[in-house]
């Protein structure tokens, strides 16, 4: 599986992101609050704010919306993603005509928002597993059209990446088992077809010496309690690789990564993380 730590953004793929984005908020008549009461090309300033604890995360895809919004805008960040941020903290200065100021005011705060909150879900997960030697990874549980933007968060929060999707690695499913009768003639037809390496979902410690055996060089065994996760890492060979997921949040993580497993995967990550606190406040 993937395990870089940070993803460069797809600039087509974020610049495409962004358009829609704006679309949706605009539509075909534009800001009609701001048409309504500014002064054409009237000029001025305003600056992002953090109002909760959190870790930054999204100024590219902020910067991307700002810079479709209009492109003379001009803005000056003074924190990177990464940081880590109290309430009060200034992220940085947008300035330019007020009418593209208020235009992409909330678009880009719902970037940042969310996945500032994805970093730092992501990073309280990490903090806890971290001192086990345990890699947090993300899931393909992900809001649809967002992935490779909460992914960049993830990375940013210190968590690792599993997959990007069906593409670009073999996870045979428990339902991919029943399609072809069973785990060995499932890693064995994917052997046959490709040099990748191979993880199958497991749900006991029968189905993991079953994977192993196979030829499997990873197992995800899922929804398993603690008993049977220590279990699994006393019981299983050294050279496979052990992910553990399944409902897993913060009151259970602890529990599960003491057990050392290799890795532990969590969607909350993902679909669940609360929004970040930040505010735009037009300088005076």
């Amino acid at each position: 599986m993937i395990d870089e730590t940070t993803l460069d953004l797809n600039r087509k793929q974020l610049e495409l992101l962004v358009r829609r984005s704006l679309v949706e908020d605009l539509a075909d008549a534009g800001d009609v609050t701001s048409d309504s009461i500014l002064d054409p090309g009237s000029a001025g300033s305003a600056t992002i704010i953090a109002k909760s604890e959190l870790i930054l995360a999204g100024l590219p895809v902020a910067e991307a919306v700002f810079g479709q919004m209009d492109p003379e805008l001009e803005m000056k960040w003074l924190v990177p993603d990464g940081a880590r941020l109290h309430p009060g903290d200034a992220v940085g200065h947008v300035s330019g005509t007020v009418h593209s100021l208020m235009g992409g005011e909330r678009v880009a705060l719902n970037f940042l928002q969310h996945l500032s909150g994805v970093a730092t879900s992501t990073s309280r997960f990490v903090q806890i597993c971290q001192p086990y030697g345990v890699q947090l990874l993300c899931t393909r549980k992900t809001i649809p059209g967002l992935r490779a933007v909460q992914r960049y968060a993830v990375g940013v929060g210190g968590g690792a990446l599993h997959r990007a999707g069906l593409y670009d690695a073999i996870l045979i499913k428990t339902n991919h088992c029943k399609l072809v009768g069973s785990i060995s003639e499932a890693v064995r037809r994917a052997k046959a077809r490709s040099n990748a390496a191979i993880e199958v979902e497991i749900t006991d410690l029968r189905e993991l010496h079953q994977a192993a055996e196979a030829g499997a060089e990873r197992v995800l065994l899922d929804n398993a309690d603690v008993d049977m996760i220590a279990e699994a890492v006393r019981t299983k060979p050294e050279d496979l690789f052990l992910e553990v997921s399944g409902g897993i949040d913060l009151d259970t993580i602890d529990s599960i990564a003491a057990c050392r497993p290799d890795a532990v995967s969590v969607g909350k990550i993902t679909h669940s993380a609360p929004a970040a606190d930040l505010a735009l406040h037009v300088d005076a």
